[in-house]
């Protein structure tokens, strides 16, 4: 028999080990975590396995707000590219106000600004992806590229922000 004190450690140990484990699965390290605490604010945030649990979902909406060529190497299947430079709010008048929006960008900076500008706008229930598409990716959940096929490439956007993805084919 194991003395309670020695158990109560051994779990205490366990516990710590699984947690830091499963950080590490999902791809989201320490430092990346540092980085988007510089870019977020209190815009509401969904993570990536929460958002793929409602993809192909009635009245969700994926909206990517990187440019086109990053859409095309790869995105979300059934988003819909809405760009960042040029968005105009018109561009999702289809949308009703009360669907699920998620939207993301790279790491979520951009995302959270549209985001805002929707919910400006009126939209009701609009959430960042946590992590952008480059945790998407890390996350090893699938991409798929202009052609709707299962791509193993993602856009870097720089070689600045491209060192983040650590699953994928980083592509420029």
């Amino acid at each position: 028999m194991i003395p309670l004190l020695q158990r109560q450690t051994t779990m205490r140990y366990l516990l710590i080990f699984l947690l830091l484990n499963t950080g590490i699965a999902v791809g989201q390290s320490p430092a990346y975590e540092k980085v988007l605490k510089r870019y977020y604010n209190d815009f509401p945030t969904i993570s990536c396995s929460d958002a793929s649990r409602l993809t192909n979902k009635p009245n969700v909406y994926f909206l990517d707000t990187r440019e086109q060529k990053e859409f095309d190497v790869s995105h979300i299947k059934g988003a819909k590219c809405i760009g960042y430079d040029n968005f105009n709010i018109r561009s999702v008048n289809a949308i009703p106000k009360d669907a699920t929006i998620i939207v993301y960008c790279s790491i979520g900076a951009r995302s959270q600004t549209i985001g805002e500008k929707l919910v400006k706008a009126g939209y009701k229930n609009v959430s960042n992806l946590y992590g952008g598409f480059f945790q998407w990716s890390n996350s090893g959940l699938p991409k798929y590229n202009s052609k709707g096929e299962v791509t193993t490439e993602i856009h870097g956007y720089s070689k600045h922000w491209g060192k983040w993805i650590t699953n994928g084919d980083v592509v420029y």
